[in-house]
């Protein structure tokens, strides 16, 4: 490989990875990723797109398509224990979002969209993965599964709150996981439930169950979400225990629409199961290897700013590398310029962004108080934590046109 000291890898084809690969390339990096499925994922559940992180696409040229690809959900209905309504209302009114600006996509479309803006100018590589890093002064030699072997000047890892370079890095995950107290699973299921754009929610103390349909498909989205104060280390690994572990802690439901949940769930093939939990670092980089999005910093969805920090991430990281010679500095003013953002975003679980799934009865009644109250009060401020980065104008970046 010719060696220019502007060779980067990716590990990681979601949404911090190429995004960071798109800003490097128009810094004048050559730019691998390395993705270990073999091809660019789709589906998924809906993400938002908020604040900061819609000026990133913007500024790619993405936006407009993104806009196309606005869910819109017309409303989130919230039902008790029983199946009864509690409220119904806008879903900007409980996330704290700006209607009109915001935005709110599948995960496979922004990832889609993300990709082609830069796949005729990456190397990207499906269906491999890292294997072994070695990290000294004038490169990092990279092993892959695969067997190939290269060098490069710099690599970043974008692979996930679970990251393998993280941990290759820095050790294992439960150093820097910081559990949240939920477990998960989602899945997708028919919409024999009759909904169209909108979100139903079923709620009792310590378990939440959501429907959730992106339009007027045949198929909906679901959410089991349940309180487990143990340990995250005490999650069961296997498929089969996990689907056991969620219809255990929903058994005996007082809404019936919870078991066909449960149902559809054991039958699912697309079931994603996973702990609620943010990842939190000292520091984000070592040597001439960084981490960037989940993570280094995962937030946990209880944010709703997970694609949003990542998107932002990855901009303030291309931006640091583009500005400074030297990729410890880089990586050094990339932590500066963007740990209090994380740090604020990352607070929001501390400061409410919980709330919507309370885990006592006392809780659960003052939570549906609050969406009453709702009904008839103005519209909430938009967080300031979706907002609070303001972006460096990215001046070394108009080299290459923005498409």
């Amino acid at each position: 490989m010719t060696r220019t000291g502007r060779h980067v890898l990716i590990s990681g084809a979601s949404i911090a990875g190429p995004a960071l690969a798109y800003w490097l390339h128009r810094a004048g990096y050559a730019v691998t990723v390395v993705e270990k499925a073999g091809a660019l994922r789709g589906g998924g559940y809906p993400v938002d797109i908020r604040g900061t992180a819609i000026e990133v696409v913007r500024r790619m040229g993405i936006l407009p398509g993104l806009r196309d690809a606005h869910i819109d959900s017309r409303r989130l209905t919230f039902l008790d224990a029983d199946g009864g309504k509690v409220a119904s209302l806008t879903p900007g009114a409980v996330s704290g979002g700006v209607e009109g600006q915001d935005l709110e996509v599948r995960r496979g479309d922004l990832a889609a969209s993300l990709y082609a803006a830069v796949r005729d100018d990456v190397e990207f590589l499906f269906g491999d993965a890292i294997d072994v890093l070695d990290d000294h002064e004038n490169g990092v030699d990279v092993t892959f599964r695969s067997g190939r072997r290269r060098t490069y000047d710099l690599v970043v890892g974008a692979d996930g709150m679970h990251s393998r370079t993280r941990e290759s890095l820095f050790g294992p995950e439960e150093r820097f996981h910081r559990y949240l107290g939920y477990c998960f699973a989602i899945f997708t299921l028919p919409n024999t439930f009759g909904l169209s754009r909108e979100v139903m929610m079923w709620n009792s103390p310590g378990k939440a169950a959501a429907l959730y349909a992106v339009g007027d498909d045949d198929e909906l989205h679901g959410f089991l979400n349940f309180h487990r104060p143990g340990p995250a280390l005490d999650v069961p690994r296997n498929p089969g225990a996990q689907r056991d572990l969620v219809a255990s802690a929903f058994a005996g439901a007082g809404w019936e629409g919870v078991a066909a949940m449960v149902d559809a769930m054991r039958d699912a093939d697309d079931l994603f199961f996973d702990t609620a939990g943010q990842i939190r670092m000292p520091a984000w980089s070592r040597g001439r290897v960084a981490l960037v999005g989940d993570a280094a910093y995962a937030p946990s969805f209880l944010t709703g700013q997970g694609s949003s920090l990542a998107l932002a991430g990855a901009y303030m990281l291309a931006n640091s590398l583009a500005a400074y010679g030297d990729p410890r500095a880089a990586f050094a003013a990339y932590e500066r310029d963007l740990r209090p953002f994380v740090a604020m975003n990352q607070a929001l679980v501390d400061n409410g962004a919980a709330t919507l799934f309370p885990t006592t009865e006392r809780a659960l009644e003052q939570r549906d108080r609050r969406l009453r109250d709702l009904l008839t009060l103005p519209a909430a401020p938009p967080r300031p934590a979706h907002s609070a980065l303001t972006l460096p104008t990215g001046a070394q970046f108009s080299a290459r046109p923005v498409r």
